[in-house]
Protein backbone atom coordinates (compact mmCIF):
# COMPACT_ATOMS: atom_id res chain seq x y z
CA UNK A 1 0.00 0.00 0.00
CA UNK A 2 1.60 3.70 -1.18
CA UNK A 3 1.01 6.12 1.49
CA UNK A 4 -1.49 7.73 -0.84
CA UNK A 5 -3.55 5.19 -0.59
CA UNK A 6 -2.69 4.67 2.98
CA UNK A 7 -3.60 8.38 3.47
CA UNK A 8 -6.85 7.67 1.72
CA UNK A 9 -8.20 5.12 4.04
CA UNK A 10 -7.41 7.45 7.12
CA UNK A 11 -9.27 10.11 5.90
CA UNK A 12 -11.94 9.16 3.98
CA UNK A 13 -12.78 5.47 5.75
CA UNK A 14 -15.50 4.60 7.92
CA UNK A 15 -14.09 1.60 10.04
CA UNK A 16 -12.99 1.35 13.45
CA UNK A 17 -9.47 1.16 12.21
CA UNK A 18 -9.68 4.42 10.12
CA UNK A 19 -11.30 6.34 13.07
CA UNK A 20 -8.48 4.77 15.72
CA UNK A 21 -5.79 6.21 13.38
CA UNK A 22 -7.55 10.03 12.87
CA UNK A 23 -8.30 10.00 16.91
CA UNK A 24 -4.15 9.67 17.34
CA UNK A 25 -3.48 11.74 14.72
CA UNK A 26 -5.72 14.54 16.18
CA UNK A 27 -2.91 16.38 18.49
CA UNK A 28 -0.99 17.27 15.49
CA UNK A 29 -3.99 17.66 13.72
CA UNK A 30 -4.75 20.60 16.42
CA UNK A 31 -1.46 21.96 16.01
CA UNK A 32 -1.23 22.03 11.51
CA UNK A 33 -4.80 24.07 12.51
CA UNK A 34 -3.25 26.13 15.06
CA UNK A 35 -0.21 27.34 12.83
CA UNK A 36 -2.34 27.69 9.43
CA UNK A 37 -5.14 30.05 11.54
CA UNK A 38 -1.89 32.21 13.08
CA UNK A 39 -0.85 32.36 9.56
CA UNK A 40 -3.27 33.52 8.07
CA UNK A 41 -4.22 36.21 10.82
CA UNK A 42 -0.93 37.81 10.03
CA UNK A 43 -1.53 38.67 6.70
CA UNK A 44 -5.62 39.35 7.88
CA UNK A 45 -3.49 42.30 10.32
CA UNK A 46 -1.05 43.36 7.75
CA UNK A 47 1.82 41.91 9.70
CA UNK A 48 2.71 40.18 6.93
CA UNK A 49 2.53 41.60 3.43
CA UNK A 50 1.09 40.82 0.56
CA UNK A 51 2.69 41.50 -3.08
CA UNK A 52 1.05 42.79 -6.42
CA UNK A 53 1.66 41.16 -9.08
CA UNK A 54 1.80 43.69 -11.58
CA UNK A 55 -1.63 42.57 -13.52
CA UNK A 56 -4.97 41.54 -12.61
CA UNK A 57 -4.74 38.03 -11.07
CA UNK A 58 -7.54 35.61 -10.30
CA UNK A 59 -6.70 32.45 -7.86
CA UNK A 60 -7.73 29.03 -8.43
CA UNK A 61 -7.03 26.93 -5.47
CA UNK A 62 -8.78 24.76 -2.48
CA UNK A 63 -8.93 23.77 0.98
CA UNK A 64 -7.92 20.79 0.73
CA UNK A 65 -4.94 18.67 -0.49
CA UNK A 66 -5.88 17.83 -4.42
CA UNK A 67 -8.69 16.20 -6.14
CA UNK A 68 -11.11 18.77 -6.49
CA UNK A 69 -10.76 19.70 -10.53
CA UNK A 70 -8.03 22.63 -10.16
CA UNK A 71 -6.53 22.01 -13.34
CA UNK A 72 -9.54 21.79 -15.60
CA UNK A 73 -11.47 24.78 -14.27
CA UNK A 74 -7.85 27.11 -14.75
CA UNK A 75 -7.66 25.78 -17.92
CA UNK A 76 -11.22 27.00 -18.38
CA UNK A 77 -10.87 30.19 -16.55
CA UNK A 78 -7.67 30.90 -18.85
CA UNK A 79 -9.49 29.85 -21.95
CA UNK A 80 -12.56 32.32 -20.63
CA UNK A 81 -10.60 35.41 -20.26
CA UNK A 82 -8.67 34.89 -23.57
CA UNK A 83 -12.28 34.93 -24.80
CA UNK A 84 -13.17 38.22 -23.37
CA UNK A 85 -9.51 39.91 -25.02
CA UNK A 86 -7.21 39.26 -22.46
CA UNK A 87 -3.77 37.78 -22.48
CA UNK A 88 -3.94 35.25 -19.63
CA UNK A 89 -0.60 33.76 -18.18
CA UNK A 90 -1.32 30.52 -16.20
CA UNK A 91 1.30 30.32 -13.02
CA UNK A 92 2.24 27.12 -10.95
CA UNK A 93 4.07 26.16 -8.17
CA UNK A 94 5.73 23.66 -10.50
CA UNK A 95 5.36 20.22 -8.47
CA UNK A 96 6.23 17.94 -11.54
CA UNK A 97 5.52 18.94 -15.10
CA UNK A 98 2.63 16.89 -15.30
CA UNK A 99 0.31 19.88 -15.24
CA UNK A 100 2.20 21.76 -17.06
CA UNK A 101 1.93 19.66 -20.19
CA UNK A 102 -1.48 19.49 -19.92
CA UNK A 103 -2.15 23.26 -19.47
CA UNK A 104 -0.06 23.55 -22.91
CA UNK A 105 -2.19 20.62 -24.52
CA UNK A 106 -5.20 22.60 -23.43
CA UNK A 107 -4.35 26.15 -24.08
CA UNK A 108 -1.04 25.94 -26.36
CA UNK A 109 -1.31 29.90 -26.37
CA UNK A 110 -1.27 30.68 -22.90
CA UNK A 111 1.79 30.89 -21.09
CA UNK A 112 2.83 28.52 -18.37
CA UNK A 113 5.11 29.48 -15.81
CA UNK A 114 6.26 26.93 -13.38
CA UNK A 115 7.76 28.79 -10.31
CA UNK A 116 7.28 28.70 -6.49
CA UNK A 117 7.58 31.65 -6.06
CA UNK A 118 4.16 33.60 -7.39
CA UNK A 119 5.50 37.00 -7.36
CA UNK A 120 8.81 36.16 -9.24
CA UNK A 121 6.45 33.71 -12.00
CA UNK A 122 4.31 36.77 -12.42
CA UNK A 123 7.32 38.76 -13.53
CA UNK A 124 8.50 36.19 -16.32
CA UNK A 125 5.03 36.10 -16.74
CA UNK A 126 4.42 39.84 -17.64
CA UNK A 127 7.72 39.73 -19.43
CA UNK A 128 5.87 36.85 -22.08
CA UNK A 129 3.43 39.70 -22.75
CA UNK A 130 0.46 38.55 -20.31
CA UNK A 131 -1.69 41.01 -19.14
CA UNK A 132 -3.51 39.22 -16.82
CA UNK A 133 -2.70 36.08 -14.11
CA UNK A 134 -4.26 32.90 -13.17
CA UNK A 135 -2.53 31.08 -10.48
CA UNK A 136 -3.36 27.41 -10.09
CA UNK A 137 -3.32 26.34 -6.66
CA UNK A 138 -2.83 29.75 -4.74
CA UNK A 139 -5.49 29.78 -2.42
CA UNK A 140 -3.21 29.44 0.83
CA UNK A 141 -0.36 31.00 -1.52
CA UNK A 142 -1.40 34.94 0.57
CA UNK A 143 2.20 36.38 -0.28
CA UNK A 144 0.81 36.88 -4.21
CA UNK A 145 -1.95 39.29 -4.18
CA UNK A 146 -5.06 38.22 -6.24
CA UNK A 147 -8.39 40.08 -7.61
CA UNK A 148 -10.99 37.57 -7.08
CA UNK A 149 -10.54 33.66 -5.59
CA UNK A 150 -12.15 30.63 -6.46
CA UNK A 151 -11.76 27.85 -3.97
CA UNK A 152 -12.59 24.78 -5.01
CA UNK A 153 -14.73 21.83 -3.04
CA UNK A 154 -15.03 18.35 -4.37
CA UNK A 155 -19.14 17.18 -4.18
CA UNK A 156 -17.73 13.62 -3.71
CA UNK A 157 -15.68 14.13 -0.89
CA UNK A 158 -17.68 17.02 1.02
CA UNK A 159 -19.06 16.43 4.51
CA UNK A 160 -19.53 19.09 6.69
CA UNK A 161 -19.90 16.89 9.22
CA UNK A 162 -15.92 15.41 8.84
CA UNK A 163 -13.50 18.68 8.15
CA UNK A 164 -10.83 17.53 9.44
CA UNK A 165 -7.29 19.54 9.11
CA UNK A 166 -3.34 17.56 8.32
CA UNK A 167 -2.94 14.91 8.66
CA UNK A 168 -6.24 13.65 10.59
CA UNK A 169 -7.68 14.84 7.29
CA UNK A 170 -7.15 16.48 4.14
CA UNK A 171 -7.86 20.02 5.26
CA UNK A 172 -5.27 22.75 4.82
CA UNK A 173 -7.71 25.26 6.17
CA UNK A 174 -11.25 25.13 7.57
CA UNK A 175 -14.09 26.23 6.02
CA UNK A 176 -13.80 29.89 8.14
CA UNK A 177 -10.99 30.22 5.41
CA UNK A 178 -13.82 30.72 3.13
CA UNK A 179 -14.46 33.99 4.35
CA UNK A 180 -11.65 35.39 1.83
CA UNK A 181 -13.10 33.59 -1.20
CA UNK A 182 -14.67 35.37 -4.35
CA UNK A 183 -17.07 32.56 -5.49
CA UNK A 184 -16.79 28.60 -3.78
CA UNK A 185 -16.87 26.19 -6.71
CA UNK A 186 -18.21 22.93 -5.90
CA UNK A 187 -17.13 20.75 -8.55
CA UNK A 188 -18.52 17.39 -9.06
CA UNK A 189 -17.42 14.64 -11.23
CA UNK A 190 -19.51 11.41 -10.11
CA UNK A 191 -21.78 12.66 -7.64
CA UNK A 192 -25.40 13.73 -8.58
CA UNK A 193 -26.77 17.09 -9.12
CA UNK A 194 -28.64 17.07 -6.20
CA UNK A 195 -25.54 15.96 -4.02
CA UNK A 196 -23.54 19.23 -5.21
CA UNK A 197 -26.48 21.03 -4.37
CA UNK A 198 -26.30 20.17 -0.89
CA UNK A 199 -22.53 20.60 -0.75
CA UNK A 200 -23.34 24.12 -2.33
CA UNK A 201 -26.04 24.54 0.31
CA UNK A 202 -23.42 23.72 2.90
CA UNK A 203 -21.27 26.30 1.95
CA UNK A 204 -23.34 29.10 0.98
CA UNK A 205 -23.15 30.75 4.76
CA UNK A 206 -19.47 30.55 4.98
CA UNK A 207 -19.19 32.33 1.64
CA UNK A 208 -19.26 36.31 1.49
CA UNK A 209 -22.59 36.84 -0.15
CA UNK A 210 -23.17 33.16 -0.49
CA UNK A 211 -21.54 33.26 -3.69
CA UNK A 212 -21.50 29.86 -5.09
CA UNK A 213 -21.19 28.32 -7.89
CA UNK A 214 -21.29 24.32 -9.28
CA UNK A 215 -19.23 22.92 -12.38
CA UNK A 216 -19.70 19.80 -13.79
CA UNK A 217 -16.21 17.98 -14.78
CA UNK A 218 -17.83 15.82 -17.71
CA UNK A 219 -15.99 12.82 -19.16
CA UNK A 220 -16.53 14.29 -22.68
CA UNK A 221 -14.98 11.45 -24.70
CA UNK A 222 -11.61 8.90 -25.34
CA UNK A 223 -8.78 10.28 -27.15
CA UNK A 224 -6.10 8.03 -28.27
CA UNK A 225 -2.82 9.44 -26.96
CA UNK A 226 -0.52 8.51 -30.04
CA UNK A 227 -2.95 9.74 -32.65
CA UNK A 228 -6.06 12.21 -33.36
CA UNK A 229 -8.43 9.40 -32.90
CA UNK A 230 -11.67 10.20 -30.51
CA UNK A 231 -14.41 7.92 -29.32
CA UNK A 232 -17.43 8.32 -27.67
CA UNK A 233 -17.48 7.15 -23.78
CA UNK A 234 -20.39 4.82 -24.51
CA UNK A 235 -18.02 2.93 -26.40
CA UNK A 236 -16.77 1.15 -23.26
CA UNK A 237 -19.83 0.32 -22.67
CA UNK A 238 -19.91 -3.98 -21.58
CA UNK A 239 -16.06 -3.35 -21.83
CA UNK A 240 -13.39 -4.88 -19.25
CA UNK A 241 -11.16 -1.74 -18.83
CA UNK A 242 -7.74 -1.08 -17.28
CA UNK A 243 -7.80 2.06 -16.05
CA UNK A 244 -4.53 3.86 -14.36
CA UNK A 245 -4.67 7.29 -12.18
CA UNK A 246 -2.10 8.99 -10.59
CA UNK A 247 -4.27 12.60 -9.27
CA UNK A 248 -6.05 13.27 -6.43
CA UNK A 249 -9.33 11.57 -6.48
CA UNK A 250 -8.88 8.06 -8.49
CA UNK A 251 -11.79 7.20 -7.56
CA UNK A 252 -14.06 9.41 -8.77
CA UNK A 253 -12.31 8.84 -12.05
CA UNK A 254 -13.12 5.26 -11.86
CA UNK A 255 -16.49 6.16 -11.08
CA UNK A 256 -17.12 8.12 -14.33
CA UNK A 257 -15.63 4.90 -16.37
CA UNK A 258 -18.28 3.23 -14.29
CA UNK A 259 -20.95 5.19 -15.15
CA UNK A 260 -20.44 4.67 -18.78
CA UNK A 261 -20.89 1.04 -18.35
CA UNK A 262 -16.90 0.23 -18.17
CA UNK A 263 -15.95 -3.04 -15.84
CA UNK A 264 -13.00 -1.28 -14.13
CA UNK A 265 -9.88 -3.11 -13.07
CA UNK A 266 -8.27 0.60 -11.14
CA UNK A 267 -4.77 0.74 -10.81
CA UNK A 268 -3.99 3.63 -8.26
CA UNK A 269 -0.97 5.83 -8.51
CA UNK A 270 0.32 9.17 -6.26
CA UNK A 271 -0.82 12.31 -7.17
CA UNK A 272 1.52 13.80 -9.40
CA UNK A 273 3.42 10.59 -9.46
CA UNK A 274 6.58 10.12 -11.82
CA UNK A 275 5.71 7.04 -14.23
CA UNK A 276 8.89 4.86 -14.92
CA UNK A 277 9.24 2.47 -18.31
CA UNK A 278 8.43 -0.25 -15.97
CA UNK A 279 5.52 1.34 -15.08
CA UNK A 280 4.25 1.80 -18.78
CA UNK A 281 5.35 -1.59 -19.50
CA UNK A 282 3.80 -3.12 -16.63
CA UNK A 283 0.41 -1.57 -17.32
CA UNK A 284 0.89 -2.80 -20.93
CA UNK A 285 1.61 -6.07 -19.76
CA UNK A 286 -1.48 -6.55 -17.53
CA UNK A 287 -3.45 -4.91 -20.31
CA UNK A 288 -3.18 -8.60 -22.10
CA UNK A 289 -4.32 -10.66 -19.44
CA UNK A 290 -7.72 -12.82 -20.48
CA UNK A 291 -9.32 -10.47 -18.05
CA UNK A 292 -9.17 -7.75 -21.20
CA UNK A 293 -10.01 -9.64 -23.57
CA UNK A 294 -8.77 -9.56 -27.66
CA UNK A 295 -8.88 -6.25 -27.97
CA UNK A 296 -8.15 -4.68 -24.43
CA UNK A 297 -8.91 -0.74 -23.53
CA UNK A 298 -6.46 0.94 -21.61
CA UNK A 299 -7.61 4.61 -20.24
CA UNK A 300 -6.10 7.13 -18.19
CA UNK A 301 -6.25 10.50 -17.32
CA UNK A 302 -5.01 13.56 -19.19
CA UNK A 303 -2.55 14.23 -16.37
CA UNK A 304 -1.54 10.73 -16.47
CA UNK A 305 -1.10 10.24 -20.07
CA UNK A 306 1.43 13.47 -20.74
CA UNK A 307 3.47 11.45 -18.39
CA UNK A 308 2.73 7.57 -19.71
CA UNK A 309 2.33 8.20 -23.48
CA UNK A 310 5.89 9.07 -24.53
CA UNK A 311 6.91 5.93 -22.46
CA UNK A 312 3.85 4.09 -23.65
CA UNK A 313 5.82 0.55 -25.91
CA UNK A 314 5.48 0.09 -28.91
CA UNK A 315 3.25 -2.93 -30.05
CA UNK A 316 0.86 -2.21 -26.71
CA UNK A 317 -2.76 -2.15 -27.06
CA UNK A 318 -3.57 1.89 -27.48
CA UNK A 319 -3.34 4.18 -24.43
CA UNK A 320 -6.49 6.19 -24.36
CA UNK A 321 -7.38 9.35 -22.34
CA UNK A 322 -10.75 10.62 -21.52
CA UNK A 323 -10.93 14.41 -22.13
CA UNK A 324 -12.86 16.88 -19.61
CA UNK A 325 -15.67 18.94 -20.39
CA UNK A 326 -15.99 22.27 -18.07
CA UNK A 327 -19.77 22.91 -17.58
CA UNK A 328 -21.18 25.59 -15.13
CA UNK A 329 -24.65 23.92 -13.76
CA UNK A 330 -25.14 26.93 -11.53
CA UNK A 331 -23.81 30.50 -10.04
CA UNK A 332 -22.98 31.19 -13.98
CA UNK A 333 -23.46 34.60 -13.04
CA UNK A 334 -20.88 34.88 -10.40
CA UNK A 335 -18.30 33.35 -12.38
CA UNK A 336 -18.93 35.85 -15.68
CA UNK A 337 -18.96 38.68 -13.16
CA UNK A 338 -15.61 37.72 -11.91
CA UNK A 339 -14.12 37.02 -15.14
CA UNK A 340 -15.30 39.80 -16.97
CA UNK A 341 -13.92 42.33 -14.00
CA UNK A 342 -10.18 40.53 -14.65
CA UNK A 343 -10.54 41.06 -18.70
CA UNK A 344 -11.94 44.46 -18.28
CA UNK A 345 -9.02 45.31 -15.85
CA UNK A 346 -6.51 43.47 -17.95
CA UNK A 347 -7.89 45.63 -21.32
CA UNK A 348 -6.96 49.04 -18.53
CA UNK A 349 -3.61 47.53 -17.46
CA UNK A 350 -2.54 47.24 -21.36
CA UNK A 351 -3.82 50.13 -22.43
CA UNK A 352 -1.15 52.73 -23.11
CA UNK A 353 -0.96 55.50 -20.88
CA UNK A 354 -2.90 59.26 -21.50
CA UNK A 355 -1.88 62.37 -20.57
CA UNK A 356 -3.56 65.62 -20.31
CA UNK A 357 -0.20 67.51 -20.77
CA UNK A 358 0.37 68.88 -24.31
CA UNK A 359 2.96 67.32 -26.20
CA UNK A 360 6.60 68.87 -26.24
Amino acid sequence: MTLAELAERVWYGHGTAAAAARAALAPAAVLFRAAAAGRSALYDRGLFGAHALGAPALGVGNLTVGGTGKTPVAAWACAELAARGARPALLMRGVGDDEARVHALLNPSVPVVADPDRVRGAARALALGADALVLDDAFQHRRARRDADLVLVSAERFDARAVRALPAGPYREGLGALARASVAVVTRKSASPAGAREAANALRPWVPGGAVAVVHLAADGLRRWDGDETRPLTALRGAAVLAAAGVGDPGAFAAQLRAAGADVALVRRPDHHAYTDDDAAELASRATSARFGPSPWVVTTLKDAVKLGPRWPRGAPPLWYVSQRVTVERGADLLAARLDAVAAAARRHAAPPTSSDPPL
